[in-house]
């Protein structure tokens, strides 16, 4: 039997970074009762709840906050915000949140996450939610939102049902927009042609490589700030990288089966200018010594597209070269759990 349609009244969140605590603080704000599982933020959260800052109104929450996932117990939903290097902790955290009515809901990025959640769990319905949103962790438990917000939800395995409708409306209740796809891959594709380029390429640029990728890591190359979005939309050869490398993922997905628009990548572009100077995940995951992402953002899509025929030069370079990166991360003895 799945979640109660109608009543998705407790929510876990999993992960309290810039994600999670967000959208987890908007539900609560709407009067959810909604849980954090946290570690390094467990203390600020506890005593000054999560604020945002946001031109659009801050808000400051505080919502129940535990240190361990037995203190929560089992949640009609549970909404994972971790970043996919930390997936193989989730046969660890999750199962005490997870009862025989619970609804996983991952707002990760990449590819892969959803299929993580399905093979702990064969008998729960699992969900994606894809993360229109431009914000930042500045702090332990607090959230800079800078623009958009918007989430595309969609169910693994099948196409949308009563409870995919009230998950989602669910989070409209929070203010957020929600759009349902009935086709979760093509949604992962689409949100890649943003991911892709903006993640991938603003950790490239720390490299002092040029725009071409070409090359490798000399032992002892300095590595300096990464590229921001303003730096990459610079109207010279970073913005035609993004544009090739944009062209590239929208190959991939079309090969793939999923209808993607021609004109996606410059409406993804045009979207971005008014982040302005915006610093993605990745790079702010990078400078401070943590995993990246390389796998679910990176070498899947790449594996994919070559399965399926593509050409991908440009994917394929960036893959290598942010190999390269972290591999020096890990040779500093900066790696994180």
């Amino acid at each position: 039997m799945e979640a109660n349609r109608d009543r998705l009244s407790k929510i876990g969140v999993v992960g309290c970074g810039a994600v999670g605590g967000f959208y987890g603080a908007k539900l609560c704000q709407a009067g959810r009762d909604v849980h954090f599982l946290l570690r390094s933020d467990y203390e600020a959260v506890r005593k000054n709840g999560i604020r945002i800052r946001s031109e659009d109104g801050g808000l400051r929450v505080h919502p129940v906050a535990a240190r361990e996932p037995g203190e929560i117990g089992s949640c009609d939903l549970v909404i994972v915000a971790l970043k996919s290097t930390a997936n193989h902790r989730l046969g660890e955290l999750l199962p005490p949140l997870v009862g025989e009515h619970t609804a996983l809901l991952t707002l990760q990025n990449g590819l892969g996450n959803e299929a993580a959640l399905a093979a702990l769990f064969p008998d729960r319905p699992v969900f994606g939610g894809m993360c229109f949103v431009c914000i930042n962790r500045i702090e332990p438990g607090v959230i800079h939102h800078i623009a958009h917000g918007k989430i595309v939800l969609g169910r693994h395995g099948g196409s949308p049902d009563g409870l995919t409708e009230a998950i989602a409306k669910l989070i409209r209740s929070s203010g957020i927009p929600v759009d349902v796809s009935p086709d979760l891959e093509r949604a992962h594709w689409e949100k890649l042609v943003w991911n892709i380029p903006f993640n991938g390429l603003g950790v490239a640029g720390s490299a002092g490589l040029d725009a071409t990728l070409a090359g490798r890591l000399a032992p002892g190359q300095p590595i300096g700030p990464c590229l921001a979005t303003d730096a990459l939309l610079d109207d010279g050869p970073w913005e035609r990288l993004v544009t090739e490398v944009m062209d590239e993922v929208i190959a991939s997905g079309c090969a793939l089966g999923h209808d993607l628009s021609p004109g996606l990548g410059e409406h993804q572009r045009n979207r971005t200018r008014v982040m302005r100077v915006y610093r993605a995940s990745t790079l702010i995951d990078f400078e401070r010594g943590l995993p990246l992402e390389l796998d679910a953002l990176f070498r899947l899509p790449l594996g994919q597209a070559q399965d399926a025929g593509v050409e991908t030069p440009r994917l394929a370079a960036l893959c290598d070269l942010l190999a390269q990166l972290d591999d020096r991360r890990k040779d500093s003895g900066s790696d994180a759990a």
